[in-house]
């Protein structure tokens, strides 16, 4: 996350667990940054809310599509929710492939962006043609 948002030019509102900003220094630099908290045991209608706001007003969301990071490199079964707010708020998504160790600083983490791509009604089948973009980049490795 620290990663993507210092690799971009424009901000990018993470939307991250909400333990990230238990701590003080969490706390500032996390809410500085636009990131939203979200508690992952529930349903968050407020940072969904809050995400909709973002996008709605033209700026950038950053979102885990798998509900986490995985730091092994293996990548595990989207959620819907990416799809869902692109959907809802008519935004393209614009996939990243991450590769290399996954630390920060790391000398060689890779993020690649790919082609943004613009989601259909069907939340269900565009969430797998996102995961299959994904996992193709990923075979290229």
């Amino acid at each position: 996350c620290v990663t993507l948002i210092c690799s971009n030019k424009r901000i990018i509102h993470f939307l991250a667990k909400k333990e990230l900003f238990n701590k003080r220094i969490g706390k500032w630099f996390f809410t500085s940054m636009g990131t939203i908290p979200v508690d992952r045991s529930r349903k968050n209608p407020d940072a969904v809310n809050e995400a909709l706001k973002v996008l709605n007003s033209n700026q950038v969301i950053g979102i885990f599509p798998e509900g986490t990071t995985e730091k092994e490199g293996h990548m595990l079964k989207f959620k819907k929710g990416a799809v869902k707010m692109a959907v809802d708020t008519n935004s393209p998504i614009v996939p990243f492939v991450i590769t290399g160790k996954y630390r920060l600083f790391s000398k060689d983490l890779i993020i690649k962006f790919l082609e943004p791509i613009k989601c259909n009604e069907d939340i269900k089948e565009e969430t797998e043609k996102l995961m299959n973009i994904i996992k193709k980049e990923r075979g290229k490795e």
